[in-house]
C-alpha cells in the first residue's frame, strides 16, 4: 500500500511538468481521469501496479474548474491541493495539513480529449496513463 501511495504522489508530480505542445490548458485538464496504467521505470527491477489492483482500487486524478486537484486511491483522498500551469508544466501545490504545503512538477508527455500520460521525476518516478471518465 505504501508503495502505491508513493507511486500516486509521483504521478501527481508528473502532471506538473507537462509538455503537450499547447494542449496543456486548465480547460483541457478539467474532469476526472481514471488510471489505467502506473509504471515505475526507475525501480529495480522496473515495477508497475497490476491491472487487477487498478480495477479494485479505482485510482484517479481530478482537476476542478477552480484549479484544485485531488488524487483518489482506494476510495480515499491520497493527495489534494491546487495546481497552476506554467508553459507546458503543471505545478502541484499539495496541501499537507496544518498550514504546510509542498510544490512539485509533473511532466505531461501526452494529452488528448480522452487520454493523458504524465510522469514524475526523481528516484521514485512514475509514469501514469489515465483516461477521461
Amino acid at each position: 500500500m505504501a508503495k502505491n501511495i508513493i507511486l500516486l504522489i509521483n504521478i501527481v508530480l508528473l502532471f506538473l511538468v507537462a509538455g503537450c505542445s499547447g494542449n496543456l490548458k486548465p480547460e483541457n485538464l478539467r474532469g476526472k481521469w481514471k488510471y489505467v496504467k502506473v509504471f515505475n521505470p526507475e525501480a529495480f527491477p522496473p515495477d508497475s501496479v497490476s491491472t487487477i489492483e487498478l480495477q479494485e482500487l479505482k485510482p484517479y486524478i481530478e482537476f476542478s474548474s477552480d484549479n484544485k486537484l485531488q488524487i483518489i486511491w482506494g476510495g480515499k483522498v491520497l493527495s489534494k491541493g491546487t495546481y497552476r500551469i506554467e508553459a507546458d508544466n503543471i505545478h502541484f501545490k499539495e496541501d499537507l495539513g496544518g498550514g504546510q504545503t509542498r510544490e512539485f512538477p509533473f511532466y505531461v508527455s501526452r494529452l488528448t480529449d480522452k487520454e493523458i500520460v504524465f510522469e514524475t521525476v526523481g528516484a521514485d518516478a512514475s509514469k501514469v496513463t489515465a483516461v477521461r471518465e
